[in-house]
C-alpha cells in the first residue's frame, strides 16, 4: 500500500455513527485510518486511490468479543453435557480438552477466529487457560493464526494452578505450578505485547476462575499486570455454585476474594458478571471494572442474566462476549448481539434495551472492556476496522429500520469487512482462506479429540 492510500467508501444505506451530529453518507480511509465522515452525499475533498460502492450496506464498527475460549470449537454440541450445568459440563469436559495438541488447538483457533470475522468480528479476547504436557507454546500457536487472518487480539496468558488434590475442578494434568505461569507470561508480554493506537496482539493475565486457581497466583498476576501495565481477565459470579465454593474455600464472597487478591481495579475485566448483590455492584462501578456479558452461553449453561444496567448505572463498562464454543455452540458477535438484546428485555424491559445500546456494548462498550479507545467507533482519527452488512436477504424483507433490522431480523453474516484499512472479508468470504480445506481438518481433528 502507498504512504497515502485513500478509500473513498460511497452512498451506504446506513453508518452506524451515533455520536456524529449528522447522518453519515460516505467515509474516507487513509491507509489504517478513518479520516473523514462526509455527510450530505458530499465527496471527498481530496483525491482518493480508489472507491467502494457500499450502496445497500449497513456499515458497524468493527464487532469487539471480550471473552472466548477458541478451542473449544472442537468440543460442540458433545451429547454428554448437552444438558449440564457449568460445574458438571466441566467436570466432564476437562479430561476430553487435556488430550488438546498445538496442531488441533491451531486448527480450533482458525475456526473460531474465522466464524468470529464472518460475523462482523474484527477483534476478539481469548482466554486460554488450558497448558496440557506438549501444548506450552499454545498462546504462540493462536498469535500465529492472528497474524494469518489479519484480526487483531487479546490473547490472554490463562492458568490453572489448583487442582483436585487441593480441591480444585481441574484435572492434575491440566494444572501448572505458579512459577511456569509467571515465567511464561513474562515471555509473552515480552514477545507479543504491542502498545498504542492500531496495535494487533496484546497479551493479558488470565487466571481462569476462582474454582481453578490459587490465592497466590491471582495475587502474583495482579502484581506482574500493574509492573508491566497490562490487563486483567479472569471468570467471576458466573453461578450461584462458584459463590459457594468461595464462601467455602475462602470465606469470601466472589468480590470480597477479588479485592483481597488486589484484581478490583480498572485494570480487571471480568467474564459473566451475573451473581453481584447491590453493594458489590456499586464497588464494581466505582473501581471501573468491567464486565463482558455473554448471554448464549449464560442461557445455554442457565447461569443466569447479567445486570447490565445496575452495572453501568453504579460505572462498570459492559461488552459482549460469545464465551466458548462449547458453551454457546458458536462464535457469533451479531447472533450474541440479537440474544443479549433479547435476554436483557426480559430483565429489564423492551424500552431500556434497544437495538443500538446492544451495538454500542458489542463496538465501543467491548472497545472500553479491553482498555482501547482507537476502536469500537466509527469516527476519525480510529482505526478503519468496518463491518457491512447487505439486508438484501429474505429475512430482512419487508424490514424498514436498516440498523433494527440488523439485530432483529437476525444477520449473521457480514459481506465485507475491513481491519486496519485492509479488507478481510469480500463479498462474504475471507480472502485467503481455503475455507472447505480449513473444515474437513478441523471436523478430523474434533472427531480424534473425542475418541481420545
Amino acid at each position: 500500500m502507498s504512504e497515502n492510500h485513500r478509500i473513498w467508501i460511497k452512498s451506504p444505506l446506513f453508518v452506524f455513527a451515533p455520536d456524529h451530529p449528522q447522518p453519515v453518507t460516505g467515509l474516507v480511509i487513509n491507509n489504517q485510518i478513518i479520516e473523514t465522515l462526509l455527510v450530505n452525499n458530499e465527496q471527498p475533498e481530496v483525491s482518493c486511490d480508489s472507491v467502494f460502492d457500499a450502496t445497500g450496506l449497513v456499515i458497524l464498527p468493527g464487532l469487539i468479543n471480550t471473552h472466548h475460549h477458541f478451542y473449544q470449537t472442537l468440543t460442540r454440541a458433545w451429547a454428554p453435557v448437552v444438558n449440564e450445568p457449568l460445574f458438571p459440563w466441566l467436570k466432564t469436559l476437562y479430561p476430553v480438552w487435556a488430550r488438546l495438541t498445538p496442531e488441533a488447538l491451531h486448527l480450533a483457533t482458525q475456526v473460531a477466529m474465522a466464524e468470529l470475522l464472518l460475523s462482523g468480528c474484527t477483534t476478539a479476547a481469548d482466554h486460554h487457560y488450558l497448558f496440557p504436557q506438549g501444548l506450552d507454546d499454545a498462546i504462540d500457536v493462536q498469535a500465529d493464526v492472528v497474524r494469518q487472518l489479519g484480526m487483531r487480539a487479546m490473547l490472554t496468558r490463562g492458568s490453572m494452578s489448583l487442582g483436585e488434590k487441593d480441591g480444585g475442578l481441574p484435572p492434575q494434568q491440566t494444572v501448572q505450578t505458579g512459577e511456569t505461569i509467571i515465567r511464561d507470561s513474562e515471555r509473552l508480554i515480552a514477545r507479543y505485547h504491542e502498545r498504542g493506537a492500531g496495535a494487533q496482539i496484546q497479551i493479558a493475565l488470565a487466571p481462569c476462575s476462582p474454582f481453578s486457581v490459587t490465592r497466590e497466583i491471582m495475587q502474583e498476576s495482579a502484581h506482574l499486570a500493574e509492573r508491566e501495565d497490562v490487563r486483567l481477565h479472569t471468570h467471576l459470579a458466573e453461578t450461584l455454585d462458584e459463590e459457594d465454593f468461595c464462601l467455602q474455600t475462602f470465606g469470601l464472597r466472589t468480590v470480597d476474594y477479588l479485592d483481597s487478591v488486589g484484581w478490583l481495579s480498572n485494570r480487571t475485566w471480568l467474564a459473566h458478571g451475573i451473581h453481584f448483590n447491590a453493594e458489590e455492584i456499586a464497588r464494581l462501578g466505582a473501581a471501573g471494572t468491567g464486565i463482558c456479558h455473554c448471554p448464549v452461553s449464560n442461557m445455554r449453561l442457565a447461569s443466569g442474566i447479567c445486570p447490565t444496567l445496575d452495572l453501568i448505572e453504579a460505572g462498570a463498562p459492559i461488552g459482549l462476549g460469545v464465551d466458548g464454543s462449547a458453551s454457546n455452540d458458536a462464535s457469533n458477535m451479531m447472533y450474541e448481539a440479537r440474544q443479549a438484546l433479547y435476554l436483557q428485555r426480559l430483565k429489564y424491559g423492551a424500552g431500556d434495551i434497544t437495538p443500538e445500546l446492544v451495538l454500542r456494548w458489542a463496538t465501543e462498550g467491548s472497545a472500553r472492556v479491553l482498555g482501547r479507545n482507537d476502536i469500537g467507533r466509527i469516527a476519525a482519527g480510529k482505526q478503519a476496522d468496518l463491518a457491512m452488512f447487505s439486508l438484501d436477504d429474505i429475512r430482512f424483507s419487508g424490514s424498514h429500520d436498516p440498523l433494527a433490522a440488523l439485530i432483529l431480523c437476525g444477520a449473521e453474516r457480514a459481506d465485507h469487512v475491513m481491519v486496519g484499512g485492509q479488507w478481510r472479508v469480500t463479498d462474504g468470504q475471507i480472502n485467503g482462506l481455503d475455507m472447505p480445506d480449513l473444515l474437513a481438518r478441523h471436523r478430523l481433528a474434533a472427531r480424534q479429540l473425542i475418541a481420545g
